[in-house]
């Protein structure tokens, strides 16, 4: 789905010195990493479920 679970995906990206994490699997980029740290993921949950969901009702089209 969202991903294949090789080893050697870049899966997401911390940069502490740009405050920033990038999720690479759905192309998002939040720019406030401790409040991302801290546990509020919500958002970038709510896209990976997207992203998913796309997915599997572009497979099941096929």
């Amino acid at each position: 789905m969202v991903s294949t679970g090789d080893r050697s995906a870049k899966i997401r990206t911390y940069n502490y010195p740009q405050s920033r994490v990038t999720d690479h699997r759905i192309n998002y980029t939040m720019y406030n990493l401790p409040v991302f740290m801290d546990g509020a993921i919500q958002e970038a949950i709510d896209l990976l479920q997207i992203a998913e969901n796309s997915e599997r009702l572009k497979a099941a089209g096929e």
